[in-house]
């Protein structure tokens, strides 16, 4: 009787067990790793960078380059993005006292992708324009003085600025702060033709020099030459009475635009004797800029204040003695 009870219990055991859900376990589909650029085409000697790509959204990229240029070794790092994808913003910063950019990024909130070093400088003082939600934070330098007769005389430079527009429209141009404020800001389709040492031109405004137009972008950021216009290397470095070694080999930083509308940063490393890096002239850099498919550059400052921070990493070495600069003023790409 007790085996014929016991079998009776394992039986119904067995009936409830087999009644039991099972419940289905979903596969994990490990993360899919983009190992190429999909923003762009990269010319010869680039590649798309992995480790500092790493996180970002598919409308942000980084590449990465060491090779030679004119037979010299040249490294260099680049980022680029939508700027009409709605998720990214592009943010100039300017700040009351001078500091690293490596502090700028930390020390901004939100995702941050990317921050390179802004415009021109002294002391703790913009030379170059620094505007962000239509908000003039600082103004392009409106006079620089050079020698003319013998005398310290004043020129007034049309000096070069990135911007993008309310339609995420990246441009760069020529521009002046019109008037008595800074917040009137005029774009020319040439730059004033200065020459130094010889007699100024005249204070820039709505109508000199010819074909200027109000410069309608919420954020922009201005530097000094523009390398590229209407995708012509276009260096006017002379018009622009600025003279940053132009012609010898230095660290390097700029910002542009390609045909497809696309933002892109560039930061060359140099005056690292024991890397063999020794950094670009002017016409390379616009050469590189170019290659990359920019139709418009400007560039930054560069020397020692070069330094770009992607995706919490240092790319160049800086240019003084392996330490950044403190600058007043960079640009933050992060997500909007």
């Amino acid at each position: 009787m007790y085996k014929f009870l016991i079998c009776l219990l394992l039986i119904s055991c067995s009936k409830k067990n087999d009644t039991v859900p099972v419940t289905p376990v979903t596969p994990v589909t490990p993360p899919v790793i983009k190992t190429t650029a999909k923003l762009m085409t990269l010319p010869s000697g680039w590649k798309y960078s992995v480790n500092l790509s790493n996180g970002f959204p598919d409308v942000v990229e980084a590449y990465e380059f060491d090779s030679l240029v004119q037979g010299t070794k040249v490294k260099a790092f680049a980022v680029a993005f939508n700027p009409k994808s709605g998720s990214v913003e592009f943010k100039p910063v300017l700040s009351a006292a001078s500091k690293k950019p490596s502090e700028f990024y930390t020390q901004e909130q939100g995702v941050v992708y990317a921050c390179i070093n802004g415009g021109f400088f002294g002391g703790n003082q913009s030379y170059s324009l620094v505007k962000y939600n239509n908000a003039v934070l600082a103004a392009n330098i409106k006079s620089v003085n050079r020698t003319y007769n013998g005398l310290s005389t004043p020129y007034y430079p049309t000096r070069a600025a990135f911007g993008i527009n309310a339609a995420g429209d990246p441009g760069v141009a020529w521009i002046y702060h019109v008037g008595t404020g800074n917040d009137k800001v005029f774009q020319y389709p040439l730059p004033s033709a200065n020459l130094s040492g010889s007699l100024p031109k005249p204070q820039p405004d709505e109508t000199y020099p010819t074909g200027g137009t109000e410069w309608q972008v919420p954020s922009a950021i201005g530097g000094s030459p523009m390398l590229l216009k209407a995708g012509t290397v276009t260096i006017t470095d002379t018009e622009e009475l600025i003279d940053i070694n132009n012609t010898t080999a230095r660290p390097r930083s700029a910002i542009g635009f390609t045909g497809a509308g696309l933002v892109l940063l560039l930061a060359v490393e140099g005056d690292n004797p024991s890397g063999g890096y020794n950094g670009v002239n002017l016409v390379d850099l616009a050469g590189m800029m170019k290659q990359l498919g920019c139709s418009g550059a400007v560039n930054l400052d560069g020397g020692g204040s070069t330094s770009f921070i992607v995706n919490n990493r240092q790319t160049v070495r800086p240019g003084d003695n392996g330490v950044e600069r403190i600058v007043p003023s960079v640009v933050v790409v992060k997500k909007k």
